[in-house]
């Protein structure tokens, strides 16, 4: 559905009636509604049925330590000034990951791997080798194999990158979050255009082949001029790819987040607006809108993954993920193998304890149930396609037209003869939309495990 979103308008009362706690829905049951019922065995089980499977790998690996760490920062991250400390890190990641492939097999063909943290460029250039050889070494990279990485723009150096594109890495994501310098002292990151513009120019001549930026809106003292100016300033930097995401404000989960200024944090009406100025400057600038909150140039695979219906959204994100598992490493790691959801121990004395026993850590999970696949089957259409076929709708959810009556009249979405379409209007409040296809959210009701919607 094509359309102008310069003309778009959201009314004040469908972001005062949708302006919840909602999950983001990179998976489907939602981490809150995990178990401890799924623990090292379950996860071993799982791990032993995706070895039989054949088909392609995932791998993400989680880096916790960052230099400093960031008040808006929502991530499992730990702050280090040590180079030893990465080292002991590298040696329980190693530990794990000869736990993983005892049950899944060394040798397992792998399509996909992402390095995420805290800040996997803390690490230098020969720990990066090492920690690069730690997977290399278990799994065999598909010739086609997108390996991407998350770095702190601060820290980034241009041997770094030539040492990260030497052993293979063709992404980068670097974080960029706002560049107002005011918006940078609230939430602690200063980083300079200058210095932004300088990494995205080392990457591109180190030879990476994606580079992707990363901004948030709802940062405190992020005002429409100020954001303006900030996307005016990435679109001159022409990245691949930009992830937009709201700024989830969780203090009771977060504790460094209460230094946050909670009175200069943008309200409902003006993160929506916030947003909308994204949206219209990146499509403005023809970047394909995928999904949620991400953009991409046309000829880029994630939007060339939209195009054909291929696009995915996991934990990483939204993604080609041209897999069928997802292995996760590290403190804090969350899989998704064979049906089966689990998650490592986040905190990192006891994660560094079970992989010192000989154990693998997880410690929640979550088994799916055939009911469970067909709604993130359903969720994930529209998450990434924004439709949902009438034929792919669960069974459970009652008359489908009468439960999404409101969202009708409120021109959220249209029903027609075989499926069910999220209008432009709607795009703003998709996360409400597949709230109602969530059989595990009655239960537990509001919840400050979850961000706003709006």
């Amino acid at each position: 559905m094509s359309f102008d979103p310069a003309t778009l308008q959201v009314p004040e009362e469908l972001l005062a009636r949708y302006d919840v706690a909602g999950p983001r829905y990179t998976s489907y049951p939602t981490v809150p509604t995990w178990t401890d019922g799924i623990g090292a065995d379950a996860y071993a089980s799982a791990l032993r049925r995706a070895a039989s499977s054949g088909s392609p790998m995932a791998l993400y690996a989680h880096f916790p330590y960052c230099a400093v760490k960031c008040l808006y920062c929502g991530c499992h991250a730990l702050t280090t000034s040590r180079a030893s400390t990465n080292d002991r890190y590298l040696d329980d990641l190693e530990r794990e990951l000869d736990l993983v492939t005892a049950q899944l097999g060394r040798g397992r063909s792998t399509a996909q791997m992402h390095w995420g943290g805290g800040t996997p460029n803390l690490l230098d250039g020969r720990q990066l080798e090492r920690a690069f050889g730690l997977f290399a070494d278990r799994f065999t990279f598909t010739p086609d194999v997108e390996l991407s990485v998350e770095a702190d723009p601060r820290l980034t150096t241009r041997e770094q990158l030539d040492t990260l594109r030497a052993l293979g890495f063709t992404r980068i994501s670097f974080g960029v979050q706002d560049l107002d310098h005011g918006v940078q002292v609230a939430i602690g990151r200063i980083q300079p255009l200058e210095m932004i513009a300088d990494v995205c120019a080392w990457a591109r001549e180190s030879g990476f082949e994606g580079i992707n930026l990363d901004l948030i809106y709802g940062l405190p003292r992020q005002t429409a001029e100020s954001f303006g100016r900030t996307i005016e300033h990435v679109l001159q930097l022409a990245p691949d790819r930009v992830a937009c995401f709201g700024y989830a404000h969780l203090p009771a989960l977060r504790a460094h987040q209460r230094l946050i200024n909670e009175a200069e944090l943008p309200d409902a009406s003006s993160r929506a607006a916030l947003f909308h100025q994204a949206v219209t400057a990146f499509v403005a600038a023809d970047y394909a809108w995928l999904g949620l909150d991400h953009f991409a140039r046309r000829s880029d695979p994630l939007a060339v993954a939209q195009r054909d219906g291929r696009l995915h959204r996991n934990f990483m994100g939204y993604t080609t993920m041209p897999a069928s598992h997802l292995v996760g490493v590290g403190m804090s790691a969350i899989s998704e193998v064979a049906g089966c959801f689990a998650q490592s121990e986040p905190r990192l004395a006891a994660w560094r304890a079970r992989v010192s026993a000989g154990q693998l850590p997880t410690i929640r999970g979550h088994r799916m149930s055939a009911d469970d696949q067909a709604r993130q089957r359903a969720i994930l259409s529209l998450m990434c396609n924004l439709e949902l076929a009438l034929d792919a709708v669960p069974t459970g959810l009652g008359n489908l037209e009468t439960r999404l009556a409101r969202y009708v009249e409120d021109g959220l979405v249209e029903f027609q003869p075989d499926r069910l379409v999220v209008t432009p209007l709607g795009r703003c409040f998709v996360r409400n939309l597949c709230m109602e296809f969530d059989a595990y959210l009655p239960a537990q009701g509001a919840t400050p495990r979850y961000s706003r919607t709006v």
